[in-house]
């Protein structure tokens, strides 16, 4: 039950298991009244069977099913292939609280522009301070090879997914950046063509702003980024092939934009020109949306075992024949351990305090803070710098002594790959659980498209959800899900 006052209101069996606790409830205040925002929504479940909500699920499931939308966990023994988890009720944002959103990340994603251009070129902020030069030389994700290489319009991250976080307060935080290949967008549009076929009245009757144009706005920025004299580009979505866990993604998006979708063997570069083989000959590409990380983009400037990337690819790209998107060397800006200096590079390169704010983070390699770390490893979470989709990390106050053990050792061995964090309360939101409707814990990926003339934010994002009780975990490779996003118009 909620509250003894919010009890006598809600009598319908679906929330006979809804607590509230000290986190941030997305649906309910602390009187266990529901938000103005979410009323319509609330009063829609009140009028519904749990039977109903379990047949809209099912349609969800199956419609997941038979357009083959999964992801890959790797190393499971019970096989790799998963339907991506979805839950049926939607996050709902109002209009004042993505505006400070949208502000925050344009904020946030020209700082870090500024910054990749400059530790690549000239080093202002390492002469004056801000940050330490041996910090970013470190980063496994630094890319030595860019070092005075002119990436157009000095835009390096086109497409951006930040995850974000509300505080008990109610404020959202930065929790990480993701700066290299972000994924989970194809999730955000699918969810979002469910939604409209399982509550079609409610989705009218509450306003909510369209985020269907993704695809062409992402092609927008794409042709932005072509080098000069070329009016009409070709672009293509570049894919590690059928075996990657977002291939699905790479095929969704390649449709939308209704470009090519190639693997490196589709490719050549002749004369420092990149070429699609194609059934009427050899075409020219002008932009690669990679899905590829860098070091297996070209075997002649990194891995050189690598199979998936093209020979000569690097070599095009710094001549400005061909637009990276995103750019080489971006994972630098969405380290772990970079990711703590942010709020100093606003300040530093737009002379602004954030407006979205940072979690607090501990850096292992400065000693003061690493014996803190050591001293409170099962009150923080602690992550690897390099990791992502839920590796690699400690949760302190759900961890054995064993697993603290191992950790102390791997913090001792290589304290650069390390940073902690306070275990947050994420919000919670309503989810249909085995017929009942549930608080679960969330966070919230906006997708951020950064082009020549300006930085489009669609107006929701993937929600993640930690679908197990008690988790704060929200990687679908983890057990975690995702939930239509509901930003509305006033």
């Amino acid at each position: 039950m909620l509250t003894d006052r919010s009890a006598r209101e809600i009598s319908h069996p679906l929330f006979a298991n809804y607590l509230l606790d000290t986190a941030y409830d997305e649906m309910f205040d602390a009187e266990g009244q529901s938000r103005d925002h979410y009323r319509l929504l609330y009063r829609r479940l009140l009028e519904l069977k749990a039977s109903d909500l379990h047949e809209r699920q099912r349609y969800a499931d199956r419609t997941f099913l038979n357009q083959g939308i999964t992801f890959t966990v790797y190393g499971d023994n019970e096989g790799t292939e998963r339907i991506f988890p979805y839950d049926l009720l939607p996050r709902i944002l109002t209009h004042a609280e993505w505006l400070v959103i949208e502000q925050g990340l344009k904020q946030r994603i020209t700082a870090l522009n500024l910054f990749l251009h400059d530790i690549y070129h000239d080093g202002r902020i390492f002469a004056d301070g801000i940050i330490p030069r041996s910090l970013v030389y470190t980063c496994q994700h630094f890319r030595r090879e860019m070092r005075g290489v002119e990436v157009p319009r000095r835009i390096y991250t086109s497409v951006v997914g930040t995850d974000l976080v509300r505080l008990p307060s109610g404020e959202f935080a930065v929790l990480e950046d993701n700066l290299r290949v972000p994924s989970g967008v194809s999730y955000m549009l699918t969810n979002r063509g469910v939604m409209k076929r399982a509550f079609p009245h409610l989705f009218a009757d509450i306003g909510v702003r369209p985020i269907d144009h993704y695809g062409q706005a992402l092609l927008t920025t794409l042709r932005s980024l072509a080098p000069p004299h070329t009016p009409d580009p070709t672009i293509v979505v570049l894919t590690p092939g059928v075996f990657n866990s977002a291939y699905f993604e790479h095929t969704f998006l390649a449709r939308q934009m209704g470009v090519e979708l190639v693997e490196g063997r589709d490719l050549l570069v002749h004369d420092a020109i990149v070429y699609m083989r194609t059934t009427a000959g050899l075409r020219r590409v002008d932009v690669i949306y990679r899905r590829v990380d860098d070091d297996f983009i070209d075997p002649l400037a990194f891995r050189h075992d690598t199979i998936l990337g093209v020979a000569g690819l690097f070599n095009a790209y710094r001549a400005g024949n061909v637009v990276f998107a995103n750019a080489i060397g971006t994972g630098v800006a969405d380290d772990k351990a970079v990711y703590a200096y942010v709020p100093r590079i606003i300040k530093y390169y737009l002379d602004e305090e954030p407006i979205l704010p940072n979690v607090e983070t501990y850096l292992c390699d400065e000693p003061a803070q690493q014996r803190y770390v050591l001293e409170h490893l099962d009150q923080l979470v602690v992550k690897a710098v390099g990791e992502s989709g839920g590796y690699g990390m400690l949760i302190g106050p759900h961890s054995t002594a064993a697993e603290r053990d191992q950790f102390r050792q791997l913090i001792l061995a290589n304290p650069r790959n390390y940073i902690a964090q306070p275990t947050l309360q994420l919000s919670r939101a309503p989810c249909f659980i085995e017929n009942q409707v549930e608080p679960r814990h969330v966070d919230l990926r906006p997708y951020i498209l950064n082009g020549r003339d300006q930085i489009t934010i669609i107006p929701g994002g993937l929600t993640r959800v930690a679908l197990k009780k008690g988790s704060l975990v929200v990687n679908s490779s983890q057990g975690g899900g995702s939930k239509d996003t509901w930003v509305l118009f006033e």
